[in-house]
């Protein structure tokens, strides 16, 4: 009788619930990596009158290196012959993902609130939507209607409680790297399969940080080094150990299981974390109005995140 159980409780296991299994666990990656990056926007913030762009970058990725490369090396070693062989994809990835989205994320910081920069970010789930029905996908009514409303509290943010909107310099590069961003997330769909993913990861860190170095060097030689203090190291560490490490590890395993579009409804949560996170630890003001928007952010977040979880069940 006990194996009878077993294997009930086996079969019970349908095709239904088993995407409802993976899409939870795909939706919590996706909250992990988004609260994690939400804490790297405030970091960037906190750097900008004391680290140049580049070189937080640069350190950036070094750190992350260091973190990843006593699990991920021996991996991406077997592979070497895989690797070799889509270095075009993972170059193309590694500048996308590592060089150019993080850069600008710092150039941003230099002018941009750290609200405001996570409120500008939450523009790449509705760019990696685009990309996904560009690719014949159909996105669903439920995750249509929730990426719109969600898309209207970050309007509202940005624009003070208004839909005229009135963008500094560092809100056009920020911009630029929601664009990065969503592109990297769309070219995640196209991973090599047999890559694994630690393998995948060091990789693109390797040739974005080797890209970034030409930047780097040229900066240190015109503007010189910073200061190595707590207020500098603290955040290049947190940045390259958890906003990198983990939190890409996080965010391109939830793409695999969920898809690009509707792990992008999940970072929709972005602006309420950075908010949280700039007015606890900068002092940001946070009102009525952007209360209200969070409001409007969460609720298309959850109804989007509902929308594909049941379609995907009834085609089962």
């Amino acid at each position: 009788m006990a194996v009878l159980d077993r294997v009930r409780s086996s079969e019970a296991t349908t095709p239904a619930e088993k995407v409802r299994q993976a899409s939870g666990l795909g939706l919590l990656l996706a909250a992990v990596a988004t609260v994690v990056w939400s804490g790297s926007f405030v970091a960037s913030r906190a750097l900008h009158d004391s680290v140049p762009p580049v070189q937080a970058a640069f350190w950036r990725w070094i750190v992350a290196i260091v973190a990843v490369a006593p699990f991920a090396a021996p991996e991406t070693w077997r592979q070497r012959a895989l690797i070799r062989r889509h270095l075009g994809y993972l170059t193309l990835a590694s500048l996308l993902g590592v060089t150019v989205y993080n850069t600008l994320v710092n150039q941003a910081g230099l002018s941009t609130p750290a609200g405001n920069m996570g409120m500008i970010m939450a523009a790449s789930p509705v760019l990696m939507a685009l990309y996904e029905r560009l690719g014949g996908k159909r996105l669903g009514v439920r995750r249509t209607v929730g990426m719109a409303v969600a898309c209207t509290g970050v309007l509202l943010l940005v624009g003070k409680g208004s839909l005229s909107l009135d963008f500094a310099a560092g809100d056009l590069w920020m911009f630029a790297a929601a664009l990065s961003f969503a592109s990297y997330s769309a070219l995640l769909r196209r991973r090599p399969a047999e890559i694994g993913g630690l393998a995948f990861l060091f990789t693109t860190f390797v040739l974005g940080t080797l890209m970034l170095a030409p930047a780097f060097g040229a900066g240190l030689a015109l503007r010189g080094g910073f200061e190595p203090t707590v207020g500098t190291v603290g955040p290049l560490v947190y940045v390259g150990v958890f906003s990198s490490a983990v939190a890409f590890f996080s965010w391109n395993k939830a793409i695999a299981l969920l898809g690009a579009a509707r792990a992008g409804v999940v970072y929709y949560l972005q602006p309420v974390c950075v908010a949280v996170l700039s007015f606890v630890l900068l002092g940001e003001p946070t009102g009525p109005t952007q209360i209200l928007c969070m409001v409007l952010i969460l609720g298309g977040v959850m109804l989007g995140a509902s929308g594909g979880a049941a379609g995907r069940a009834r085609k089962r």
